[in-house]
């Protein structure tokens, strides 16, 4: 799965704003009419496909979910939100 955040060279807490303009300058570093690079046409799509996601709320909620099932956000603090969620209904049934 791309990183669509590191494509772009932002933070998961970007703005709508700060996409737009990261895809706006990463879409014009390697767009293949100006870029003679092998990889640029590559490279291009892979801005474009992580603008299509990020800038739909839907889908970046989606993909957002997603990221964050697979731990890669930050993975300490996931598995501490995860087996917090397990255990306090547990705990307060307990008492």
């Amino acid at each position: 799965m791309n990183d669509h955040y590191t494509a772009l060279g932002l933070a998961s807490s970007a703005t709508l704003a700060d996409i737009k303009k990261a895809f706006r300058q990463k879409a014009s570093q390697y767009h293949p009419d100006r870029n003679t690079d092998a990889d640029a046409p590559a490279r291009f799509r892979t801005v474009q496909e992580a603008y299509e996601v990020l800038s739909d709320d839907a889908r970046r909620q989606s993909y957002d979910d997603n990221r964050r099932r697979n731990l890669l956000d930050n993975p300490a603090q996931t598995a501490r939100d995860i087996w917090q969620a397990y255990f306090e209904p547990l705990i307060e049934n307990a008492r």
